[in-house]
């Protein structure tokens, strides 16, 4: 039976990058439905993250996930790109791709061309480009970006992570009943995996039982 997994995400966040290598590796030939929700780890008006002139952030970067980028063989960098970017301009472009049916590649594509190629994924014409390379048409998706089509939907998107949902950090995964907050590796997300699908074969199982039907 199928697991339901919603992951949330920020496209400038590296944990989300590190946790989203992981945890595809984990649900690999798996019968997992993967829901991507949006999150901004700086909304505006906030002052825009820039890592490359935070002595604190630049420490993280050697300290936490330069690490991780090594043992988990990711093909990763610190993006030269000063300040981030917003990625509320991102974030309406997956909205429009999700209701093109490419939300899976659009969001592979954004995530690689900032933590892979550096390009800065808060310009519209770079959002544009990218979106065409994931299978949208590109004329419908900058003319959507530009009006701000899909502005109130990402508005309504991270109400309901904070106040619904209670999102404060990203990436946050929740696989079934279970929430991982942060970037696991693979072996945690497999043994989650594996707990939540030993779970609903309980369930089912019981319910057969209670319906004297043959399982």
């Amino acid at each position: 039976m199928t697991i339901k997994v919603k992951v949330y995400s920020d496209y400038v966040c590296p944990f989300c990058f590190l946790g989203k290598d992981q945890f595809e590796k984990a649900i690999d030939g798996k019968d997992v439905e993967v829901e991507w929700l949006p999150f901004e780890l700086r909304p505006r008006p906030a002052e825009p993250l820039d890592p490359l002139n935070d002595p604190q952030k630049l420490a993280m970067w050697e300290n936490a996930i330069a690490p991780r980028i090594e043992a988990w063989g990711i093909d990763m960098k610190l993006p030269d790109v000063s300040p981030h970017p917003y990625t509320d301009l991102a974030h309406e472009g997956f909205h429009f791709a999700k209701e093109h049916g490419k939300a899976k590649e659009y969001n592979d594509r954004v995530y690689r061309a900032f933590f892979q190629e550096e390009q800065n994924i808060g310009d519209i014409e770079v959002l544009t480009k990218l979106a065409k390379e994931a299978g949208l048409d590109e004329k419908a998706f900058k003319e959507a970006l530009a009006a701000r089509t899909y502005q109130k939907t990402q508005q309504q998107a991270l109400q309901h992570a904070y106040e619904e949902v209670g999102i404060t950090a990203v990436p946050t995964f929740i696989i079934g009943n279970e929430r991982i907050a942060g970037a696991a590796a693979k072996e945690v997300f497999e043994q989650v995996i594996e707990e939540e699908s030993g779970k609903i074969q309980s369930a089912d199982a019981l319910q057969c039982d209670v319906d004297g039907r043959s399982c």
